[in-house]
C-alpha cells in the first residue's frame, strides 16, 4: 500500500477511535427506538450535526495547523486563552470521568464486584500510560485498539441488520425527526470534541516527523473524510437496529440497557461480552484524546521537559476523584457554561473553515459577540428563577425553542459585516 494511503488510513483510525466514545455508542439505537419509520430522518439530522461538523473543526485544523488557540486568536488573544482553558477544563473534569464510571457500569460490574474508585484507579493508570508515552499515541489507537472496536461493531450490526424482524416503514417527510436527530447529535458535544482531537493529531504528526504544511493538510484531510464516514455509517446503522428491534422495548428504556439488550439478541449471551469490550474501549480511547490534548495545551506554559507527564498524570488523578462525586452536581455547575461555549465552538469551527476573504478579524469580533449574546436567552432560560421573565424573548427568537435562537442573529451579523467590508474594499 502506498505510504500515503498507509499514514491517511493509520490517522482516520485514531480519529474514529477518539471520536467515538460510549454516549456516541449508546445514543443512536435510543433514537432508531423513539423514532422507528423516521429512522431515515432522525439518521439524517444526526449525521449532520454529530458528524458533519466535528469533521469541519479537523478541516479547520488543517488549515490551521496550531492548536485550538488559533481558532479564537482573531477575535483577541486573551479572550482565546480563556476559551481554551474552560474547554479543556470542562473536557477533563467532566466527560472523561465519565468515560471511567460507564466503563465500570457495563463492563465491570455485571461480571466483578470492585469500588468503583479501584476500576477508575486502574482504568486511569492504562490512559495515563498509553497518553505518557506521546510519540505513539497514533500508533496505539490506530493499529490496535481502532480494529477490535469496529471489528465489534461491525459484527453486532452485520448480525444485526441480517435478522428477520418487523418491517419497518420509512416516512417521505418528518421534519420533527430530522430536528430530533439534529438536536441530538448537536448535543453529543462532538464540535467540541473535534478542536480538542484536532490539536491533538496536529501535534502528533509533528512528533512522526511530518514536515510539510501541504503534506499534514491532505493527511488530516483524507483521514477526516475516512473517519467521518465510518463514523457515519456506524450512527446509521446503530439508529436502524434500533427502529427494527424498538417494538421489543419501552420507550423508557435507559440507553445502556437498549444497547445490552440489543446485542443479546444480536449475539445470544456472548453478545455481553462483546458489548463489555466495545465500551471499555469506546471509552478508553476517548479518555486518551480528552487527557492527551489538556496535556498538550497546559505543558507549553511550562519550561521543565516533564511538563507533558505531569499534566497527564495530574489529569488522571482528577479522572478517578472528580468520578467519586455526584455527577449530577457538576453537570449542573456546566451546562450554562456549555450553553455559551458551544455556540463560540460551531462558530470558530465555521469561520476558520470558510476561506480567509469571508472570516476577517472583524467578522470574528462582531460574530463571536453577538453569539454570546444571542445564547444568554438560553442560559436566562435554564434558570427557574429567570425562565418566565426570559421565555418571551426565547419564543420570538427563530428556533429558539429548540436551543438555536443564537443562530439567526449571528447569521445576520455575520452577512452584514462581509457586506460592509466588501463595500469598503470595493470603494477603496
Amino acid at each position: 500500500m502506498h505510504k500515503n494511503k498507509k499514514d491517511s488510513l493509520l490517522i482516520g483510525l485514531a480519529l474514529f477511535a477518539m471520536f467515538f466514545g460510549a454516549g456516541n455508542l449508546t445514543l443512536p439505537p435510543l433514537l432508531g427506538l423513539q423514532q422507528q419509520s423516521a429512522w431515515a430522518w432522525v439518521s439524517l439530522g444526526f449525521v449532520i450535526s454529530g458528524v458533519i461538523l466535528p469533521i469541519l473543526a479537523i478541516y479547520a485544523h488543517a488549515k490551521l495547523q496550531g492548536s485550538m488557540y488559533d481558532f479564537g486568536k482573531k477575535v483577541s488573544p486573551k479572550f482565546s486563552t480563556v476559551f481554551c482553558i474552560v474547554i479543556y477544563i470542562i473536557a477533563v473534569a467532566i466527560p472523561a470521568p465519565r468515560t471511567a464510571a460507564l466503563t465500570h457500569e457495563m463492563s465491570v460490574a455485571p461480571y466483578i464486584e470492585l469500588p468503583s474508585i479501584l476500576t477508575s484507579a486502574v482504568y486511569f493508570l492504562l490512559v495515563y500510560l498509553v497518553a505518557s508515552n506521546r510519540s505513539k499515541i497514533i500508533d496505539t489507537l490506530g493499529k490496535f485498539l481502532t480494529p477490535l472496536i469496529v471489528s465489534i461493531l461491525i459484527i453486532i450490526v452485520g448480525v444485526g441488520c441480517s435478522m428477520d424482524t418487523t418491517e419497518i416503514t420509512t416516512n417521505i417527510l418528518n421534519s420533527k425527526a430530522f430536528f430530533k436527530g439534529f438536536l441530538e447529535g448537536y448535543q453529543t458535544f462532538d464540535a467540541i470534541g473535534g478542536m480538542v482531537i484536532g490539536g491533538v493529531l496536529i501535534i502528533s504528526l509533528n512528533l512522526k516527523g511530518y514536515q510539510k504544511f501541504e503534506y499534514k493538510r491532505y493527511l488530516l484531510i483524507r483521514s477526516s473524510l475516512f473517519a467521518g464516514s465510518a463514523l457515519a455509517l456506524i450512527y446509521i446503522a446503530l439508529i436502524y437496529l434500533g427502529a427494527k428491534f424498538g417494538n421489543n422495548y419501552t420507550e423508557n428504556i435507559t440507553r445502556p440497557n437498549l444497547l445490552r439488550a440489543i446485542s443479546i439478541q444480536t449475539l445470544g449471551n456472548i453478545g455481553t461480552v462483546f458489548l463489555s469490550v466495545l465500551v471499555s474501549l469506546a471509552c478508553f480511547t476517548t479518555a486518551v484524546g480528552i487527557v492527551t490534548g489538556a496535556a498538550d495545551y497546559f505543558s507549553q506554559y511550562f519550561k521543565k521537559s516533564n511538563a507533558f507527564k505531569i499534566i497527564v498524570a495530574i489529569c488522571c488523578v482528577i479522572g478517578v476523584l472528580v468520578g467519586q462525586l455526584n455527577f449530577n452536581h457538576i453537570i449542573l455547575i456546566a451546562i450554562p457554561v456549555l450553553m455559551i461555549i458551544y455556540p463560540i465552538t460551531i462558530v470558530f469551527i465555521i469561520l476558520n473553515a470558510l476561506p480567509e476573504k469571508l472570516a476577517s478579524k472583524r467578522v470574528f469580533k462582531w460574530v463571536t459577540a453577538i453569539t454570546i449574546l444571542g445564547s444568554l436567552p438560553d442560559v436566562l432560560h435554564y434558570f427557574s428563577a429567570t425562565k418566565n421573565f426570559i421565555e418571551p424573548l426565547v419564543n420570538i427568537l427563530p428556533f429558539g425553542e429548540e436551543g438555536f435562537g443564537w443562530i439567526t442573529p449571528t447569521l445576520l451579523v455575520f452577512i452584514i459585516i462581509n457586506i460592509i467590508e466588501f463595500k469598503q474594499k470595493k470603494d477603496a
